[in-house]
């Protein structure tokens, strides 16, 4: 019998939540993100910028660069939960067209991650403004709405992409060994040592939209757009 989207949705939604590791990773991006922001708002003295010119939008989003690994993982976890014992048997035997199978299930992964995302974006940007005291900014400051809602749609793209690569290499160990160190450790050095390439490493360029001054980069929806 063939189901209908709709159950399928609703089948890889139950998945998700009935999973405490899913679940855990996905909590953890909020945890993360906002705890590592507060943090470094909190001790941040007089002049946070040290001299250089000071972008306090981009002082509340610091923690998404931890907070994005529970991202990743989250986006792998949904999908390499398939993987163990005869769990993708049973799913492709329900659901045997495969894309509506992986299309239904990155579906779902998406729409819980750039929720969790934006719930993150809003709580780090009005934690780390509060932190800041006086040199933190408002929610209508030109480009800081724009930057939430990059934000939220970053931490989301990154789980899609995390998912993708687990549904390709069919298993968390190796997805998440060849993700971590691609964001973690590849991107941050050839970035810098690359030049113009770097501005297309997807996480660098999805980062411009957490940014409202200029920079070199690709700028904020088109960086979104090739993390895309």
């Amino acid at each position: 019998m063939k189901m209908s989207v709709t159950a399928v949705l609703h089948s890889e939604w139950v998945k998700i939540r009935s999973l405490r590791p899913v679940l855990g990773a996905l909590l953890g991006v909020p945890l993360v993100t906002t705890g590592i922001t507060l943090l470094v708002c909190a001790n941040a003295d007089g002049n946070p910028a040290g001299g250089v010119e000071f972008d306090p939008v981009f002082t509340s989003f610091l923690g998404v660069t931890f907070g994005q690994m529970a991202a990743l993982c989250f986006g792998v976890l949904a999908v390499s939960a398939e993987f163990r014992g005869a769990a993708l048997g049973s799913s492709l035997a329900a659901v045997p067209r495969r894309g509506l199978f992986y299309s239904c299930k990155l579906a779902v992964a998406a729409v819980l991650a750039l929720a969790v995302g934006l719930v993150t974006a809003l709580a780090s940007f009005l934690g780390g403004q509060a932190a800041l005291g006086d040199c933190g900014v408002g929610l209508g400051t030109p480009g800081a709405l724009r930057a939430v809602l990059g934000c939220g749609a970053y931490l989301a793209l990154l789980a899609v992409l995390a998912a993708g690569c687990a549904a390709l290499l069919r298993g968390p160990v190796l997805s998440l060994g060849v993700l971590i160190p691609v964001v973690c450790l590849v991107s941050p050095v050839l970035g810098e040592m690359s030049g113009a390439v770097g501005r297309y490493l997807p996480d660098r360029a999805g980062q411009e939209a957490l940014h409202t001054t200029a920079s070199d980069g690709l700028g904020p929806w088109p960086g979104l757009a090739v993390l895309a």
